[in-house]
């Protein structure tokens, strides 16, 4: 056996899954969601989602009113997002200023060492 006969791993997957929880304890209350938002959180899914909406329709189809459904993929425009105007909302919304030091740090391209 020669060192060729291994790969690498990167650990850093695991290193910034620390950071995050680290940032979710560290900042929770300022990370609240509403109740409608269903990817991206924990016990909630797109088959939530998609059940809350199944429920709605039938709801007000039961009571005889019109349901209009319609869907727009908005996957392109985050990667559009004005970061000077976030920044300008986050404050405006009074973020703690070591927070958006570090997202400030992550969005221009230089990197934070924890």
């Amino acid at each position: 056996m020669t060192c060729n006969d291994f790969r690498g791993i990167a650990i850093s997957p695991i290193i910034s899954k620390v950071f995050e929880y680290c940032l979710l304890h560290g900042f929770q209350s300022l990370l609240a969601t509403n109740d409608n938002q269903f990817e991206f959180k924990k016990g909630a899914s797109c088959r939530h989602a998609i059940h809350s909406v199944c429920k709605f329709i039938d709801r007000h189809v039961v009571a005889g009113t019109t349901v209009n459904l319609w869907a727009v993929d908005l996957s392109k425009a985050f990667d559009k997002v004005n970061h000077h105007a976030m920044f300008i909302k986050l404050m405006k919304r009074h973020v703690p200023v070591q927070l958006l030091k570090l997202l400030e740090n992550l969005f221009s391209g230089c990197y934070s060492y924890v």
